[in-house]
């Protein structure tokens, strides 16, 4: 099926402050990436009960624009800033089977 590229990524911050910072990261890097046209959903979530995870959903329009995603400059910067906050990352790449997703750039 090719229907997008997708992946999650689970950060685990190194205390509360890290978090914290690292959420300002993140918030600085969006203005960028909310102007990615291949990205359909970016999105920063915060599991119950573990204020130190973030996990991330991310979905591509395809493989080709995760790398023009991963090659902006407020990418990688974000990529070398964000390991002084993390004590570990889990990346899982996803293939989409069924769901509901945003149809182009009206959706967001």
């Amino acid at each position: 099926m090719d229907s997008g590229y997708a992946l999650s990524v689970r950060f685990t911050t190194r205390d509360a402050d890290a978090a914290q910072r690292f959420d300002a990261l993140v918030e600085r890097t969006m203005e960028g990436i909310r102007a990615e046209p291949g990205t359909l959903v970016y999105v920063s979530h915060v599991p119950v009960d573990e204020p130190l995870v973030r996990v991330f959903y991310e979905l591509y329009a395809d493989e080709a624009a995760f790398q023009t995603h991963e090659e902006q400059p407020h990418v990688k910067q974000m990529l070398k800033e964000r390991e002084q906050y993390l004590s570990s990352t889990e990346v899982v790449f996803l293939h989409e089977q069924v769901g509901k997703r945003p149809a182009g750039p009206e959706a967001t």
